[in-house]
């Protein structure tokens, strides 16, 4: 966690976060296009990953939801962006996968600009949490993705998912590469948080990190 200086600090920090991912969330928006965007509000937080690296899966962990965010197995199946209100602190927006091999040039396109301008045109957007699944290498999506990001002055945070399926040395290996990726952008968090929407790892100091940001 970014300010935990003493245990004190990471204990009050934690409880922060478990107290505000206790209130109610709730769908409240969804938006297919730039001009359909609800109004402007408290703080928000995005989600942005490859299609398939566990989005859903983690929305709805940090939550305590089962179904939330709904869980696809139709990778890239999500086209458009949902808004959730968390307790009336703190907007969670769902964005769309990216990466999704059998998506058409015209889609992937779609995705960018549509991307691109939210990021740039959100004056309440404090983070994009960035997923990177735990298992497999950086893809050039991922890496397309960070320069979106960095090219539309957003600060993002690199989380890793799906950890618990990884072997140690490799997860140790893989964190290892994502600091440095976050450190050669400007608009990257230098902590990286690895997690498991499965066994909960890395939950709370997710939230930790989140409710800092809230109002």
């Amino acid at each position: 966690m970014s300010e935990a200086r003493t245990p004190e600090d990471r204990a009050a920090l934690i409880e922060a976060g478990r107290v505000l991912f206790a209130q109610s969330c709730t769908f409240f928006y969804a938006s297919q296009r730039i001009d359909q965007l609800p109004p402007v509000g408290g703080p928000e937080i995005a989600f942005c990953g490859r299609s398939n690296v566990g989005k859903s899966s983690l929305v709805n962990a940090l939550t305590g939801q089962k179904a939330l965010a709904r869980v696809s197995n139709t990778p890239g199946r999500t086209k458009q962006l949902n808004f959730f209100n968390l307790g009336d602190r703190l907007t969670l927006v769902d964005m769309p996968g990216y990466g999704y091999a059998q998506a058409s040039k015209s889609v992937k396109q779609d995705w960018q600009g549509l991307m691109f301008d939210f990021l740039r045109g959100r004056p309440t957007l404090r983070r994009v949490i960035l997923l990177l699944d735990a298992r497999i290498e950086t893809k050039p999506a991922d890496r397309m993705a960070m320069k979106l990001l960095n090219d539309a002055a957003v600060s993002f945070q690199i989380v890793l998912t799906k950890a618990d399926d990884a072997k140690p040395w490799w997860l140790e290996q893989r964190t290892r590469e994502a600091e440095q990726l976050a450190r050669s952008h400007t608009a990257g968090h230098p902590l990286v948080i690895v997690t498991s929407a499965e066994t909960g790892l890395g939950i709370p100091e997710l939230r930790a990190e989140l409710a800092a940001l809230a109002d």
